[in-house]
This record gives structure tokens, sequence and C-alpha cells, in this order.
């Protein structure tokens, strides 16, 4: 007689999704409580029953053409402990388009209280169905400029790695599954469990932002010259002591215009984006060379380390200490 209930986690299958994605987190929710517990020869307890739901239980392709057959149709699922949308993993207009039939089980599901959770660009799939609106979320930070266009009713929370609001969850990279699993297996089966999951799949879990994998190119997919000119000068001239004021006469214009033209083009004003090109450049040094952490901070143009160590922190979610531990590479050619 098992000694505990099993949670039903029902995983929607489409069309373009990200294989890893479903096949990953369909992993780490079955093998919960059972992995562990081989290891270690004890009794395993299995904590969920995992399902793979698809639009009238068709089989479905996904984006590395790998075909994967659903276990039961969307619409016969009356309820489940955990609903989860996983990554688009191809065009999202053109996934989206093409799975307008998931929406109104998306609706109906959220209706009856389950948690719903959502992988990286998944969230479109949530945004679409209005699960989303008024609420925070977060996606790949590469789909960000995208997605606040398309849903601006939504508090896009980009560096954040998992959102949580009411019993919405999103998370951001496409691997950011595993940290959205482990938090919602800890939700359901305690933090015990969750550490064994981790450490049976070898899993880092100090993970928490994702804006130390983001791409300052991206900043630059407006079409305003005059800002990319800005742009561009910040970031030849990112050691020197830029002031708003310089670069705005630079642009032929105010301070508070070019404010507001950064805003509008970039999503940050102009100090967020210098603030933003020294950490780029910090996480470039970093990654590549062992200095102290005074020497770094004066090469990306501070002068105080700890204000330049507060900062590189604020954006990354690491300490310059954690982040060269992490992402440090010894090349050797």
């Amino acid at each position: 007689m098992p000694y505990f209930k099993k949670y039903k986690v029902t995983i929607v299958g489409f069309d373009g999704a990200l294989a890893s994605a479903i096949t990953g987190a369909l992993d780490m929710f079955s093998f919960a409580g059972v992995s562990w517990q081989r290891f270690n020869q004890q009794p395993p307890e299995q904590r969920f029953s995992v399902s793979i739901a698809s639009y009238q239980q068709r089989s479905f392709e996904c984006t590395n053409r790998l075909q994967l057959q659903a276990n039961e149709a969307l619409e016969d699922v009356s309820a489940t402990d955990i609903l989860l949308i996983p990554t688009i993993g191809g065009s999202v207009e053109k996934t989206l388009q093409g799975n307008l039939m998931l929406i109104p089980h998306l609706v109906r599901l959220s209706q009856t209280g389950c948690d719903i959770a959502s992988n990286c660009s998944g969230a479109f799939l949530l945004a679409k169905a209005g699960l989303l609106d008024g609420r925070v979320a977060t996606t790949h930070w590469g789909y960000a400029d995208l997605f606040g266009k398309m849903f601006p009713e939504v508090e896009l929370r980009i560096n954040q790695l998992i959102t949580h609001s009411d019993n919405v969850y999103c998370a951001g990279g496409g691997m950011a599954f595993h940290n959205l699993c482990l938090m919602l297996i800890e939700r359901y089966c305690g933090r015990d469990t969750a550490n064994q999951v981790a450490k049976a799949h070898v899993i880092d879990v100090h993970r928490n932002h994702q804006s130390a994998y983001a791409n300052l190119r991206l900043l630059k997919q407006h079409q305003q010259p005059q800002i990319i000119k800005i742009q561009e000068y910040i970031e030849d001239n990112y050691r020197d002591s830029l002031q708003v004021n310089e670069l705005a006469r630079m642009a032929n214009t105010t301070a508070r215009t070019l404010n507001r033209q950064f805003q509008q083009s970039v999503n940050m004003k102009p100090i967020q984006y210098i603030q933003s090109v020294r950490v780029e450049q910090a996480k470039r040094i970093l990654e590549s060379r062992q200095i102290p952490i005074q020497q770094l901070a004066n090469e990306v143009g501070y002068e105080d380390s700890a204000s330049f160590a507060k900062l590189f922190k604020k954006q990354t979610g690491l300490t310059p200490v954690q982040y060269r531990t992490k992402f440090h590479r010894d090349f050797d050619f």
C-alpha cells in the first residue's frame, strides 16, 4: 500500500515543442522518490503520475523531428495537480497559430485551481490564453522584445529565472525546466525530495537569474540609427567616464529626450545600458582570465570595486567570484 499520494502532472504536447523540455520534465517527475532511493538501497516510492496530453491524443512532432505519442487527449483531462507547458522550439508565431485549439483547454484547466507552469517560450501559450494578464512572468531573454510587443499587459521580468504569481509559474531559458521541476517537486513533496532529485540527476540548483546568459546584441534589434550610434559609442568607450548629458549632445538632443528614446528602443535608459555593457565585458574577462576583482572593476570603468560587485550581482544574480567559478574556462590551444 503506497504511503504517499501520487500527484498528477500533465505535460501538454504539441507540434513544434522542444523535445527535451517534455522528456526531461517527464523523467524528473517520474523518478522523484525512485532514483535516489534505488541508489541508496531504499524502497522506491513514486511521487508523481505523469502524462503527456495532446489535442485529440494525436502524436506530435517536436522541432528535432522526434515523434511523440500522447498518453491522453487534452480535452479529456478534467483535473490535474500540475499542468506543464513546454518550450516552443520553432517559430513562436507559427506554433501559436498552429495550436490555437489548445487555448480553450488551458483556460478550462486553469479554472480547476491546478498549478500551471510554462517553460521558456511556452509562456507565449499561457499569455495567448490570457492566463498571464496582470501577472508577472518570464520567458527566454531572447524573446523579451517579441513577448513585450505581443503581450504588453503582462509584467515581464526577464532577469528572473522563475516567476510565481498565484498558481501560475514561468521559467526562463530552455533548460530552466530543471529548476522549474525542482521547485514544483519541493512544493508538493518537500525540500528533501527535491534535493534528492537534484542530486540523483546531478543538477545545479543554485541558479536564480538568467541574465548571466543574456546577449547585449539583441538590444540592437530596433530601427533607430541614432540610438544604435550611441550604443556603439558606449560599447567602444565603456572604460571612460560617460555622462548622459555628453551622449545627448552627440545625438543633438536633450538628456531627457535621449532617456525617453533609449527606453522606447532598448527598454532601458542610457545609464543602465552603460552598466550593462560594463558588466558584459566583465563577464567576458572572468570567463577567460584570472584577475583580482579590484583590477577587474578598473578595467571596465569603475574605481570602487564594492560598487561594481554590487552592480554585477544585481545584473547577473552572481557575485564576480561566483561567476568566475561557474563560467571560467582554461583554453589550451
